[in-house]
């Protein structure tokens, strides 16, 4: 071995040293390259045709006419406005939610260790399991929601929360909300961690209260947690359909549909994968650039 060690490197050596992290890298790049970037650029290219598989000899390129028509499509407009709310309610109520529940964890209290264990539950139930769930609680016959709420007074009536198109895509936020605080709850407490106590003793001697310690000590502690995670979030929550598409199906009417969702009803209902294909890369652009103006705006805060 030390004879290996005190050997001199020849060319050939130094040459296999630079190409072996290329090496050792490729197998996953080509993986990368084949699930993800492949589909997607097939995507593009079915977007700008006519492609209806209940007539596939009728396919042919059609330019920009899917994109015509999707600016044209109330619906597309419908389900953009949905997004939006979908994501900017829901990715906010769960970094607040998680925010919370990460601050009491951090605390000393009997049995810590079982709460912390116990709130993980919602975000490692499968998504349908939950949606399930949610569509019994939500039930105006059966649902517990409206028992409990009658029986507190709070309401008169059964409300149908998922058969009103007012109430439904709001019900679907608070399911969801409850699946996802988890995650900011356990990234954050493990950023709380990392916090010295020290800052926090340094600062009651000075006579700083709670809500300055946790302005100026606790908030700058966790915020690159904090941007990451919520960049994650957007970006899961905005591709998430599976709990609308179990609880709604879109519905009712359009109420409850978003981009994704109406893409997948489309492609893999309607089989038409050419408008369907234009509405997923539309969604694309849409959520890539507000993902760019996140992280442009982050690293700009983090270099002050």
């Amino acid at each position: 071995m030390a004879a290996l060690e005190g050997a001199p490197r020849t060319p050939q050596t130094f040459s296999r040293a630079r190409l072996m992290p290329y090496a050792l890298l490729a197998p996953a790049v080509l993986v990368v390259l084949v699930v993800v970037f492949l589909p997607m650029i097939e995507a593009v290219v079915t977007s700008f045709t006519d492609l209806v598989l209940f007539k596939p000899n009728a396919s042919r390129f059609v330019g920009l006419a899917n994109y015509v028509k999707l600016f044209a499509d109330p619906v597309f407009w419908e389900a953009l406005g949905n997004t939006a709310i979908w994501i900017g309610l829901t990715v906010p109520l769960q970094m607040g939610l998680g925010l919370l529940t990460a601050l009491l964890l951090n605390q000393e209290f009997a049995w810590r260790g079982l709460a912390r264990a116990l709130v993980i539950i919602p975000w490692a139930l499968p998504s349908v399991v939950i949606a399930l769930m949610w569509r019994w609680i939500y039930d105006p016959n059966i649902g517990v929601l409206n028992d409990l709420l009658l029986y507190l007074t709070v309401i008169t009536t059964a409300v149908p929360w998922l058969a009103d198109p007012g109430v439904a895509l709001y019900a679907i936020i608070a399911t969801l909300t409850w699946q996802g605080f988890p995650f900011f709850a356990v990234m954050i407490l493990a950023a709380l961690q990392g916090i010295p106590k020290s800052q926090y003793e340094a600062a009651s001697i000075d006579g700083a209260s709670a809500w300055r310690q946790f302005r100026h000590i606790t908030l700058p502690g966790i915020a690159p947690v904090l941007a990451t995670a919520g960049l994650l979030r957007v970006i899961w929550v905005a591709n998430s359909m599976d709990v609308i598409f179990v609880m709604t199906g879109g519905g009712p009417g359009y109420s409850t549909t978003t981009l994704p969702l109406y893409a997948f009803v489309k492609a893999r209902q309607n089989l038409d994968f050419g408008y369907g294909s234009s509405i997923a890369v539309t969604f694309t652009l849409i959520l890539g650039s507000i993902v760019a103006v996140y992280i442009a705006r982050t690293m700009r805060e983090v270099e002050r």
